[in-house]
């Protein structure tokens, strides 16, 4: 049986022409029951110049930047509540999956498919794209330095947690509806590092992780701030793991434990976020 799949797209200050291609790529591939762009700071003039989308395509704008994590949650909570669509919800799509991938398509349309794959054929609940799998194909690679500190990352990470992949970092996840359910409230990193709190606490959870090998084109005029990334990164390593333990109810960590109890959650800032504009709009 097909499980309708629903694709959120976080986006920051995104090429319209890039951004527009990509998602009717994403359509004719995926046939999905929804696409919703989360878009950060974009251009005044961004839904006139995406020009005709799928009629699957929701927009969703916000003034200030977010960072990713914050914009694939709120993607992924507006899915479950129906959205920008009036009267239509989860349920009534019957999405069962949820995906994301960058706005800058650097996972072509093909390749991200057999991420979501992973999961609409009931082999994983959690699917991670990888470009540093032996078995991806590179078309184009990052500058020196962003690749250096990249594949350092990856090594440290995989020493570091629990979970052994290749890449923790690739834009292009998916997982099913009751596994993001499981970890939405466990997960607190709005920016890059979401990803990397995300498979730990999957983890931690026992959901299955699969990693994909994806045929991965790089942009060299990405948003990311090299150095001020990594040190987030590493970061998110320590807090990743110390979360990911305490869901394992490990004794050295419980012991630890002086903050994350105390601290809201993303999902929980990001609701909060929400009803105060929603007071401020009354």
């Amino acid at each position: 049986m097909t499980r309708a799949v629903g694709i959120v797209v976080p986006a920051y200050r995104p090429d319209p022409e890039r951004l527009g291609g990509y998602l009717h790529a994403l359509t004719e591939r995926l046939d999905p029951a929804v696409i919703r762009v989360e878009a950060d700071a974009p251009r005044s003039d961004l839904r006139e110049r995406l020009g005709r989308l799928p009629d699957c395509v929701e927009l969703a704008t916000v003034d200030a930047r977010r960072g990713k994590g914050a914009a694939i949650t709120a993607g992924f909570e507006a899915l479950l509540k129906g959205g920008a669509s009036a009267g239509s919800d989860a349920t009534a799509r019957n999405v069962e999956v949820l995906a994301f991938a960058d706005a800058d398509g650097s996972t072509p349309a093909d390749s991200f498919a057999a991420v979501v794959d992973a999961v609409t054929g009931g082999d994983a609940d959690l699917a991670v794209g990888s470009r540093r799998h032996p078995d991806a194909d590179v078309a184009s690679h990052q500058t020196f330095a962003r690749r250096r500190l990249g594949d350092g990352f990856a090594w440290l990470a995989r020493r570091f947690l629990d979970e052994q992949l290749y890449d923790y970092q690739c834009g292009a996840k998916a997982l099913t509806v009751d596994a993001w359910r499981a970890v939405r409230t466990h997960l607190y990193e709005p920016g890059f590092a979401w990803d990397i709190e995300l498979v730990a606490v999957a983890g931690a959870l026992d959901c299955r992780i699969a990693e994909i090998p994806v045929r991965w084109e790089d942009r060299p005029d990405s948003t990311v701030s090299t150095v001020e990334t990594t040190l987030q990164l590493a970061r998110a390593l320590v807090t990743s793991r110390h979360r990911a333990r305490l869901l394992r109810e490990d004794r050295v960590h419980e012991l630890l434990d002086a903050r994350t109890r105390n601290e809201p959650s993303l999902v929980d800032r990001l609701a909060a976020v929400e009803a105060a504009d929603a007071v401020e709009a009354d």
